[in-house]
């Protein structure tokens, strides 16, 4: 815990705008004019922002490939008495993005760390989606290839909170054909796309409808995605859907007929969906 006597500085987790600058706060402002340095994911894209609303704070880069080796010196700052901002490109830093080796440094340093709250997408999507939002489970974005991508929804097919994913332009149209593997075509679900933006889109369906929907107009395969899929049922739903699970793990070692037969011996789930949804997959 931060020692009350302490001149140590503050480290101040700063939520910008995913899109409409509108949304940045007047405190968050304040503390960007306030802090001696703000540390960015992206400095150019932040030196946008900040231009914006005249700060004119020293920018200093933090990102994936520097945060391990740029922690120890911005602790030494901070607790020489120097307050800094963090913020990433959009959204509340550390969700998909980097910094908490950053906090957790500080933390463990005995220096303050404090929240400035404003937008996010996983929030905002959920918001407007119209699934269930007591319980939810934010999976970030999905690997890039197939057969780990398959892996880790097939550990999620029984999930029944509702499942929040991002996704990028170029690999929408494939993770959507790979929940419909996963969870089945007519699992209800929600393409939240460029949100605050000028082109924001939210469409409902099933996966079905939303994948032939992004398959039959290009700029709904733009910007940037925040895909949200109902979970699973309590019953059959869930059944087929641990079912899918379970022959996913068999299909790896075993031939597709004997998997199935033994995932649906295992968990009641229809023999004949579990092998007609696996046949002609990819193997990797």
């Amino acid at each position: 815990m931060p020692n009350p006597g302490s001149t140590a500085g503050t480290l101040h987790v700063v939520a910008t705008p995913i899109g409409n600058l509108g949304d940045l706060s007047p405190r968050a402002q304040q503390i960007l004019r306030a802090v001696d340095a703000i540390c960015a994911e992206d400095t150019r894209h932040s030196r946008q922002l900040l231009a914006h609303f005249g700060i004119e704070t020293p920018l200093l880069a933090l990102h994936e490939h520097n945060e391990d080796r740029q922690a120890g010196p911005l602790v030494a700052r901070l607790q020489a008495g120097d307050s800094l901002a963090l913020v990433s490109d959009a959204g509340t830093p550390l969700v998909s993005d980097p910094g908490y080796r950053l906090v957790r440094a500080a933390r463990a340093a005995g220096v303050r760390v404090s929240p400035v709250p404003g937008p996010s997408a996983l929030v905002a999507a959920l918001s407007v989606a119209g699934l269930a939002s007591d319980r939810f489970v934010f999976e970030g974005f999905l690997p890039a290839k197939a057969a780990a991508r398959r892996e880790r929804l097939a550990r999620l097919a029984g999930e029944t909170r509702t499942l929040i994913f991002y996704e990028s332009a170029h690999r929408i149209a494939e993770s959507l054909d790979a929940l419909r593997a996963a969870f089945g075509g007519g699992r209800p679900a929600v393409l939240a796309r460029e949100l605050t933006k000028l082109f924001e889109t939210v469409l409902d369906g099933s996966l079905d409808h939303l994948a032939e929907a992004i398959a039959v107009d290009p700029n709904q395969r733009r910007g940037e995605f925040v895909v949200l899929v109902q979970g699973a049922g309590e019953d059959a739903d869930a059944r087929l859907a641990e079912g899918r699970r379970v022959y996913a793990v068999l299909g790896a070692h075993l031939p597709p007929s004997t998997a199935a037969k033994l995932a649906a011996e295992l968990t009641g789930a229809p023999r004949r969906a579990l092998y007609g949804g696996g046949q002609g997959e990819e193997r990797a």
